[in-house]
């Protein structure tokens, strides 16, 4: 007789405008292709830069994996769980120890093998994708503050003319990666370092653009 493999399963947008239906589908999806039990489903709504104690959803399902028969948590991609890369490798640390198996559908990695042992290739991938996007924050946030600050310091106006109002083709074409950005889950404060616009604007093009 086969093992049965029991599962939960964690979504997390970042605001409250946003909704994770399409995570929860995909997570669904997958549990069901491979015959995994779903026990639980975890959600919340919070900015993954947010300390694991300050994020109750995530605090509670790792008290649920503590306190019942857990297989896996089916996450769908490595953001989802935090953007903190010492906090992400610290949730996974604690899970290796307690045996469960964290799996990202969207990576295909795995945290652990099926023989209960850690995975070395899903643990050295997720360790470089941490840091990587760390340091790309960190100099993305860099060159657009240096940008900013040498286009005020040679006369740029930020803001619009008294009565103007730009048509919403325009708000794409201008702010394509703004609005790229907010609809993958990063607040406002964070697509303000990244791409240097205000927060007024950007507020703007999430009410208009950000379902």
């Amino acid at each position: 007789m086969e093992d049965k493999t029991y599962a939960v399963i964690y979504a997390r947008v970042s605001t409250s405008t946003q909704d994770y239906n399409h995570q929860l589908k995909s997570l669904r999806d997958f549990a069901k292709k491979n015959s995994y039990i779903v026990l639980k489903e975890f959600k919340e709504k919070i900015s993954g830069a947010k300390k694991i104690e300050e994020r109750q959803a995530l605090c509670e399902l790792m008290e649920y994996v503590k306190e019942n028969n857990v297989n896996k948590i089916l996450i769908f991609e490595c953001s989802r769980l935090s953007r903190r890369p010492s906090d992400f490798l610290n949730i996974v640390e604690e899970l290796n120890e307690l045996g469960v198996s964290l799996h990202i559908i969207q990576n295909g990695l795995e945290t652990l093998l099926p023989d209960g042992k850690v995975n070395p290739i899903a643990q050295l991938v997720i360790g470089i994708i941490g840091q990587f996007n760390a340091m790309e924050r960190s100099l993305i946030r860099s060159r657009m503050q240096a940008g900013y600050e040498n286009y005020r310091e040679n006369g740029g106006v930020v803001g619009r003319k008294e009565g103007y109002v730009k048509p919403d083709i325009d708000y794409r074409k201008g702010y394509y990666k703004e609005i790229y950005l907010l609809e993958k889950g990063n607040t406002l404060k964070d697509v303000r370092a990244i791409t240097g616009t205000s927060i007024n604007t950007l507020r703007k093009l999430k009410a208009k653009f950000v379902s």
